[in-house]
């Protein structure tokens, strides 16, 4: 049986979640919360599995609560469930310690899912938001740092340029042109020329 602790300071859309999860005969609902500190208090009290928690309430935000909850060390699970998908709250809630994050719009057999498998130990993300926090990552994304004649050899390559072109084009010698070359490769750990200009362009460097 998954203990669970539901928190949101809507009361019809808490007994909405509430109702939801006491369809399940594997889940038993132990607590209602109707802000974060509450949240966090009742946590500590009832020891719950898994708190289902909202991110914008009173007295104490959703992510700030997660935080304590989850450094209490008590090995309680938090599966965010709110209307708010920003960029800001989706990685303040998983920095806090969150396992899951899914929307209220979501099919009620996914919020159920959900349910289960952050009690296993699970992360569990909306589709939406996996593929916010991987745009959100890729635009992180810090580009290794070329030096300027690494840059025009690598422009002379994407032309379609050979070493011998090359290095007639900028006036230093073949075995120069490769180091370069390599030096290239390295960073931007590729081992090809091809993949090193699609890479290249790819990280906004050409």
């Amino acid at each position: 049986m998954i203990r669970v602790l539901v928190a949101d300071d809507h009361p019809i859309v808490r007994g909405g979640i509430v109702s939801l999860l006491a369809q399940a005969d594997d889940i038993s609902i132990v607590g209602e919360a109707a802000n974060g500190a509450e949240a966090v208090r009742l946590a500590r009290e009832l020891q719950p599995d898994l708190v289902l928690m909202d991110l914008r309430m009173p007295v104490l935000d959703g992510a700030a609560a997660t935080a304590q909850i989850v450094a209490a060390g008590a090995g309680i699970q938090v599966l965010i469930l709110t209307t708010y998908e920003s960029d800001d709250q989706i990685l303040g809630a998983i920095e806090a310690g969150a396992s899951g994050y899914l929307l209220k719009a979501a099919p009620q057999e996914e919020i159920l899912a959900g349910v289960r498998a952050v009690a296993c130990g699970q992360t569990v993300l909306a589709p939406s938001i996996a593929a916010t926090l991987v745009q959100r990552v890729r635009g992180q994304i810090v580009p290794p740092r070329l030096s300027p004649r690494e840059l025009d050899v690598l422009r002379l390559v994407s032309a379609g340029k050979s070493n011998p072109e090359i290095g007639q084009a900028l006036f230093i010698g073949e075995a120069t042109v490769k180091t370069h070359l390599l030096h290239v490769f390295a960073k931007l750990a590729v081992r090809d020329r091809t993949r090193a200009v699609t890479l290249a362009m790819e990280l906004g460097l050409l």
